[in-house]
């Protein structure tokens, strides 16, 4: 098997998952989920996370929220939207019927 495709096939998804679970509890942080992932025994570089960041608040299910007093390089949080919400709830229920009929 070879593990670059796996990784492009499956395991972005796999981080996308983890990231919309996390953020509908409370905002996130590159760094928290960089943490996160890695205790799940993913290892995931800042410039896989970042660009994914991105073309997750681009999609609508993500929202950044730079805090105003700590200039353009502080901490980005990212918070859960709406659309965000709904792709999750739905995410969740494809993920139980699949986890249904694998295991």
């Amino acid at each position: 098997m070879e593990d670059n495709l796996v990784f492009r096939e499956v395991t972005l998804a796999f981080w996308k998952v983890h990231i919309l679970h996390h953020a509908a509890k409370e905002p996130v942080y590159g760094q928290w989920i960089i943490n996160e992932l890695r205790r799940h025994g993913y290892d995931i570089k800042t410039g896989t996370l970042y660009p994914l960041l991105r073309r997750m608040e681009k999609n609508g299910w993500l929202a950044a929220e730079r805090d105003p007093d700590r200039g353009p390089r502080g901490r980005v949080n990212y918070r859960l939207t709406k659309a965000g919400r709904e792709v999750l709830a739905y995410l969740r229920k494809k993920t139980r019927e699949l986890y249904n009929e694998v295991i």
